[in-house]
């Protein structure tokens, strides 16, 4: 491959003659002849481009640097000094700051696809983002991954595609494809990979489940990232002596300086579901800088187009009164080193030139965005090759009736998933609720209403039932094919009937989001790309988010987001009570509540 070289890895079983290729940083094009970097550096020869009248922010010694500079094809040569250029932008009163890196998402969580997704946040300064594509692979597998790293060849930004490790999250599910580690070995060496992606099923590595084991072994001495919401002690050291190395998953600040003080590289996480930056923000400093990073995990362009991507939770934390070089160090540099990426993250010559022109550290609003020595502009995004979408017609439930959310049983006292708003985890509430006539009824005056999920992949077609506090439905259904990990349909509401149009609409529309009432469907949003992503533009699909919002709201829904909110409660790797096709899920205890 140009621009690499071939390492060959010998001191692992599992990787025992294989051959890697370490990439360049700009991994799809021809490396820039060195002489002609060393030349346009020492100023012999005019730079590509330079940028003139700005300041540079530097994250290491919180300097501002006034100069020019100076980029040759995609890394920077020189700072600090006046330089000729073949092309000159003026950025006078402007500041320069790396570009930002997202070191945990998933893009399907965007409901755009790789893209689109590029055309969406890359002008907000993200010019890296580290994804796991976790979502379209539990349902159409490996295929899903090799997508992602299709795509990302054509972004302007460098997505990062890391490999998903837990597909299905666990056995308590079902999904729509499985990845074993001997699936994943062939992947691994794509340019656009890092490492193994987070390791969600903590107590398979605590108690060393073979399945985990094996892939923990495949990866052993590479990157691994975590997710263990809540460990602790020694819990807690036995999955980092694994080998893993991040986590995104600290709520409370307690919580992140253990994993801190543990070695972990802690990501404060601000999703449109999952808010913890509030809780974390106390914890950042310039001192834990160098091992804190940003990320969104799970943002929507709703929130992305009203609030921000990472320039809001930068401006954020700048407004908290957090030193502007901790906040913007941990969004590039920071987020470079624990990911391994010493080619980013700093504006010094031999980086990769990824800048944001700013308006100001506090405002945090990009002017303009260069990702590899390329600017982020409308041109640039329309010249990209658009590659084809895979996993069309993935939604193959059964046809339901209303009469399959009854819920029998001959004991009053019912287990409830209770929700807490800005977190995906939950509480395990236990409410009385008579049985009339052999099924419990939604009691909306106590906020308890039906959620269920149906199996969609053409698997099995189960059909699992219970109870749920915190949406403020007061009638109708909303539905969704966005459930994670598995993607099954999740349906909540107060109406059977209605439930049955919402679940059944999901199927005729290819997945995707629906609100229904008294027999109607009041607004929907087809996903067809594996019932997980639009095929258009985010502008629309933004257009299309606020109406389903407006119709979650005008049947009582008092959630800020409750399609993702929705999603999050058949996640069973998070406390504290969740759902899945096969019931509910006791996760404190890690098994299916008979």
């Amino acid at each position: 491959m140009r621009g690499g070289c071939v390492v060959h890895i010998v001191t692992n079983r599992a990787f025992a003659g294989l051959s890697l290729t370490i990439p360049h940083n700009k991994r799809y094009f021809p490396m820039t002849p060195l002489s002609q970097i060393i030349e346009q550096g020492r100023g012999a020869a005019p730079a590509d481009i330079v940028l003139r009248g700005g300041t540079v922010f530097d994250v290491v010694t919180g300097d501002m640097i006034t100069g020019d500079v100076a980029i040759c094809g995609d890394t920077i040569v020189g700072i600090g000094a006046d330089y000729e250029g073949r092309e000159v932008i003026d950025v006078s009163g402007r500041i320069l700051v790396p570009g930002f890196i997202d070191t945990h998402l998933h893009i399907e969580s965007s409901l755009v696809t790789p893209d689109e997704f590029d055309r969406c946040v890359g002008p907000r300064g993200i010019t890296t983002a580290i994804c796991d594509p976790h979502e379209i692979a539990n349902v159409i597998g490996v295929g899903g991954i090799e997508y992602f790293q299709r795509a990302a060849r054509h972004t302007l930004m460098d997505i990062k595609v890391q490999l998903s490790s837990c597909v299905p999250s666990t056995d308590m599910e079902t999904s729509g494809a499985r990845i074993d580690a001997p699936d994943l070995i062939p992947l691994i060496g794509d340019p656009a990979g890092i490492g193994l992606a987070e390791f969600m099923n903590y107590p398979g590595v605590i108690f060393q489940d073979p399945v985990a084991m094996a892939k923990l072994e495949a990866f052993r001495g590479g990157h691994i990232d975590g997710h263990a919401p809540q460990l602790s002690g020694k819990d807690l050291n036995a999955y980092i002596a694994a080998g893993i190395r991040t986590e995104h998953e600290a709520t409370t600040a307690d919580e992140a300086r253990e994993k801190l003080r543990k070695g972990m590289r802690v990501l404060i996480r601000e999703g449109s579901v999952s808010k913890d930056l509030e809780a974390l923000a106390p914890v950042l400093n310039e001192r834990t800088s160098p091992y804190m990073c940003l990320c969104t995990d799970d943002r929507n362009p709703l929130d992305i187009a009203e609030h921000g991507h990472l320039d809001y939770m930068i401006r954020t934390l700048v407004g908290k009164g957090i030193s502007p070089l901790a906040v913007y160090r941990a969004a590039s540099l920071s987020a470079a080193e624990a990911f391994g990426l010493k080619d980013r993250g700093q504006i010094a010559p031999g980086k990769r030139a990824d800048i944001v022109v700013l308006d100001s550290l506090e405002g945090c609003h990009a002017q303009m965005v260069f990702a590899a020595g390329r600017e982020m502009s409308a041109e640039a995004f329309a010249k990209r090759e658009i590659i084809a979408p895979v996993a069309r017609n993935s939604v193959n439930a059964p046809l339901v009736t209303g009469a399959h959310f009854r819920t029998g049983g001959n004991r009053e006292d019912t287990d409830v998933i209770g929700i807490i708003e800005g977190k995906i985890i939950t509480e395990h509430l236990h409410e009385v609720i008579p049985i009339v006539d052999g099924d419990k009824r939604p009691d909306v005056a106590r906020d308890l209403v039906k959620i269920a999920v149906v199996e969609r992949h053409g698997k099995n077609g189960n059909i699992a039932s219970g109870f749920v506090r915190g949406f403020g439905l007061q009638r109708g259904a909303i539905a969704s094919t966005v459930c994670h990990d598995h993607h099954n349909i999740a349906v909540v509401g107060v109406d059977y009937d209605d439930m049955a149009l919402a679940a059944n609409r999901l199927g005729e529309i290819e997945g995707g989001f629906v609100v229904v009432e008294d027999g109607k469907v009041l607004a929907e949003l087809a996903l067809p790309v594996a019932g997980l992503m639009s095929l258009e533009p985010f502008e629309a699909v933004h257009r299309e988010l606020v109406k389903l919002r407006d119709a979650a709201r005008a049947l009582g829904v008092t959630l800020e987001e409750p399609f993702l909110q929705l999603a999050f409660l058949a996640l069973p790797v998070i406390p504290a009570l969740k759902i899945t096709d096969r019931g509910l899920v006791d996760v404190v205890k890690f098994e299916i509540i008979s």
